[in-house]
């Protein structure tokens, strides 16, 4: 696994096992975020398995899937209080871990700068300077 700890209450990874979630249990995590559709490409787990193996190392599941490369308002807002209101730390993948930080900068900029949003994800390895313009437009959105 390749885990990136944005700050204290979520990291994002690429795609996980049924395997890794064992581990991720052992580290601490409490939530599972799946922002990848099942069937997105061959041989990828089933979001499904993910959960059930989720559930059986008593962490919390949540399936919010998000088409790579078109995240609406729409998928924000329903982003923004699912991370609000998890039980953390949050743990939440994807194919690579993007979609995953977008969908967490876009909503985290609804209550915070863009600067610090950008510079969190950046530590983590992500660079969404380019998102600087939609972040600023997220603060109209507040909940």
């Amino acid at each position: 696994m390749d885990i990136r700890k944005i700050d204290e209450t979520i990291s994002v990874s690429p795609q996980i096992t049924v395997d890794d979630v064992a581990e991720l249990a052992r580290l601490g995590f409490r939530t599972i975020v799946a922002n990848r559709p099942d069937h997105e490409e061959p041989g990828q787990p089933l979001m499904s398995d993910i959960e059930q193996a989720a559930k059986t190392h008593g962490l919390d599941w949540v399936y919010l899937p998000v088409e790579s490369g078109n995240i609406t308002d729409t998928d924000v807002d329903s982003f923004a209080p699912m991370i609000r209101d998890a039980e953390k730390p949050v743990l939440a993948f994807c194919r690579s871990g993007t979609r995953c930080t977008i969908l967490w900068a876009l909503s985290a900029a609804r209550t915070e700068e863009p600067a610090s949003v950008v510079a969190r994800a950046r530590n983590a390895g992500y660079d969404i300077s380019g998102l600087t313009p939609r972040m600023i437009q997220q603060a109209s959105h507040q909940q």
